[in-house]
């Protein structure tokens, strides 16, 4: 059984989050959580209708959406000028966005290409918006965050840890797919980025911290995940409120001496 998590720390009411990636399954998740903990979200995501969905049922303070194209810098530019005229402040970003062929129906063609013949522009483009895009929200939003002491936390991946089991995706019948190189290479640099950004960042009130989640179900063949299962010491995937208390303790006052940090959420999947 799961305990249920104290709330003492975890205060975030009032906080203006910007939140990219905000109409994905976990990011959908995780603006509802937010909010419903007091923040006000900025749901920001690539698809405007589904982002417009997530903010408006927001069970919580109040929530936008801003339709945007995070490997277009000029988007990213004017995502944070949207978040600081609608709310006057930017007390947090959240980058949550990426590239994955499993789950993105633009790119779910490359989920078939082994190393050797995947595509470069598939490459090129999910370091725009894996490892790109963060770096260019961070600069966009520094002089708001350092005026509100905020918080940067990067959503990397137990892939950005360690390489990706490619049995994972060979089903019974032998049909397969593959983890592409560019996730776990973007995920890594996710990583490298937190880092230098909580020592630069560090002597100006700013905290940079990153979240590793490891699988959540999603509508998986049952075959997936008792490979998955098998792979993993608690045994099973994560649910999608698994991984939304972690972020909020992340943005909040609890985590207020942790900076530089990738906080490792995945069932033991690395511990061995």
């Amino acid at each position: 059984m799961r305990e249920a998590a104290s709330t003492q720390g975890f205060e975030i009411t009032d906080r203006v989050v910007i939140l990219t990636g905000g109409a994905g399954l976990l990011g959908s998740s995780w603006a509802h959580e937010l909010s419903a903990a007091g923040a006000h979200v900025v749901v920001a995501d690539r698809d405007g209708e589904r982002a417009t969905t997530v903010a408006t049922t927001a069970p919580g303070a109040r929530a936008v959406a801003v339709p945007v194209d995070l490997a277009n810098p000029t988007e990213i530019r004017r995502l944070v000028t949207a978040a600081r005229d609608e709310f006057g402040r930017i007390d947090a970003v959240v980058n949550a966005a990426a590239i994955d062929p499993k789950f993105d129906p633009e790119s779910a063609a490359t989920h078939t290409h082994s190393f050797t013949d995947f595509p470069l522009d598939a490459w090129q483009h999910a370091l725009a918006v894996n490892l790109t895009a963060p770096f260019l929200l961070a600069q966009a939003a520094m002089p708001h965050l350092i005026e509100q002491c905020g918080t940067i936390v990067n959503i990397a991946s137990t892939y950005g840890l360690v390489a990706p089991d490619q049995r994972l995706y060979e089903d019974a019948t032998g049909t397969r797919g593959f983890k592409p190189p560019s996730y776990p290479v973007t995920k890594a640099g996710l990583l490298g980025l937190t880092r230098y950004l909580a020592a630069y960042c560090g002597p100006l009130g700013v905290r940079v911290n990153a979240l590793a989640p490891g699988g959540v179900w999603a509508g998986h063949d049952d075959g997936f995940v008792l490979r998955y299962a098998w792979r993993t010491p608690l045994g099973r995937m994560a649910d999608r409120d698994e991984y939304g208390r972690a972020l909020r303790f992340l943005l909040s006052p609890g985590a207020s001496y942790m900076t530089g940090a990738c906080l490792v959420i995945d069932g033991g999947w690395t511990a061995w």
